[in-house]
């Protein structure tokens, strides 16, 4: 018989971190367990207040299907994930939880690394550190205390171009940008060609999802553009051929690794290009979500590197590349249980 719980942790950020919509100076996330009492299984799902995710909906949703998980019998996590998504349709953060507990206490069972049931191959993608908009003087002190290759850098303010044009200044690295929904359709474009010039790489989530400009964004735009709010869950993939140029899988977005398999899948097959992103989390949803990086375009799996203080460890990074754990399942463990020698 399997178990399912879940604990809330609060965990303090290095520095506060601002989006165009918010600031956050400490982030509550839910880590989810699943045993059979030998072997333990760990997902997350943070608390996110524009996808209207709290602690409290995360533990409801996770206690309400227990008693179902109580009585999976040796089930591949595809058919585990059909068993309980229909319970939590309107929680797909603890779907997530739930879906990426459930494969890391599989791949524990049979004693291989999670990322082998998808790939032969360590090769992946260098992650990107995100520069949270700040004043600049503050971003680029950031940029100095965490020397990096690639840089996701947060914009949606009147200073955007002046932003990227200090921090350029300041660095060599490869930029990318993220405007979270904050710019019109003229903006983006104009923008573009003039990011272009300082040598971003290409630009996520200029508009709304729901503005009707991103055609013409992607026709008109200098640089390639990355679907993020505008890609949710997997019918959302299909949606957004013809609309950008990549696509950033979230898995507390989507609903765990089960459904992001096949968004990657699908968003080849459309000839468009995948990273897979990451909240601010724990190393329990980064190392989770490292397992898909040998199938993807581009990484961006920095959450636990903004945090000040964590309750688990997990996969690492040197200068961008992933430092993998050689035990089976995602890797990860909570630093204060006892139990996870398993």
């Amino acid at each position: 018989m399997l178990k399912l719980t879940s604990r809330v942790y609060q965990m303090p950020l290095q520095h506060p971190f601002t989006i165009s919509r918010y600031t956050v100076t400490v982030q509550t996330t839910v880590i989810a367990t699943i045993t059979d009492g030998v072997f333990y299984g760990y997902g997350e799902a943070t608390a996110n207040p524009y996808y209207h995710s709290s602690a409290q909906k995360i533990t409801a949703s996770l206690q309400r299907i227990a008693p179902l998980v109580s009585n999976v019998q040796d089930l591949h996590p595809e058919e585990f994930w059909d068993l309980i998504e229909p319970h939590l349709r309107e929680d797909y953060f603890a779907l997530c939880a739930a879906d990426v507990a459930y494969w890391d206490y599989y791949a524990k069972r049979h004693q291989k690394p999670l990322r082998r049931f998808f790939s032969a191959s360590d090769d992946a993608p260098l992650t990107s550190y995100t520069i949270g908009l700040d004043s600049v003087a503050q971003m680029k002190l950031k940029m100095e205390q965490m020397p990096w290759p690639i840089y996701k850098i947060k914009l949606g303010s009147r200073q955007d171009l002046e932003i990227v044009s200090q921090l350029r200044r300041a660095s060599k690295s490869v930029f990318r940008v993220d405007a979270n929904a904050a710019w019109t359709p003229t903006q983006a474009i104009t923008l573009s060609h003039e990011l272009a010039k300082l040598g971003v790489e290409f630009i996520e989530q200029p508009l709304p999802a729901d503005d009707i400009g991103m055609k013409r964004v992607k026709e008109l735009s200098a640089l390639p553009v990355m679907a993020d709010e505008s890609c949710q869950k997997a019918a959302d993939v299909q949606a957004c051929a013809g609309l950008f140029d990549i696509v950033n899988i979230k898995l507390m977005k989507c609903g765990g690794i089960t459904p992001a398999l096949g968004m990657i899948k699908m968003a080849k097959s459309l000839g468009m290009r995948v990273m897979a992103g990451c909240m601010t989390e724990s190393s329990v949803g980064i190392s989770a979500l490292c397992q898909l990086a040998p199938l993807l375009d581009y990484l961006d799996a920095d959450g636990a590197l903004l945090l000040a203080g964590e309750p688990a460890s997990g996969v690492t990074f040197h200068y961008g590349k992933i430092q993998w754990v050689e035990a089976p399942g995602t890797g990860a463990f909570l630093l204060s249980d006892p139990s996870t020698k398993c």
